[in-house]
């Protein structure tokens, strides 16, 4: 009986170079769907709307008000009541 693992190197190696990159897209996909329905995924076309260019510029004259730095992660999680 064989090691199926040996079998699978055994066909990889019989493939044309021009399906390695097939192959190497469908067994990320096995091992990390996530990763592969991520990397897969539309990029965000949809347009900004005012109120979210508002809340951006606001967030960044609050970052520059404070000398770019954000608020360190413990003080967040202290001022929503989650320490």
């Amino acid at each position: 009986m064989t090691n199926p693992r040996d079998d699978a190197h055994r066909l990889i190696d019989r493939l044309p170079e021009t399906q390695l990159s097939a192959l190497v897209g469908l067994l990320e996909t096995i091992v990390d769907p996530v990763a592969a329905a991520l990397r897969n995924a539309p990029l965000d076309d949809e347009p900004e709307t005012e109120e979210e260019k508002q809340s951006v510029a606001e967030a960044r004259a609050w970052l520059e008000r404070n000398g770019g730095r954000g608020i360190p992660h413990e003080e967040a999680m202290r001022r929503l009541g989650l320490e």
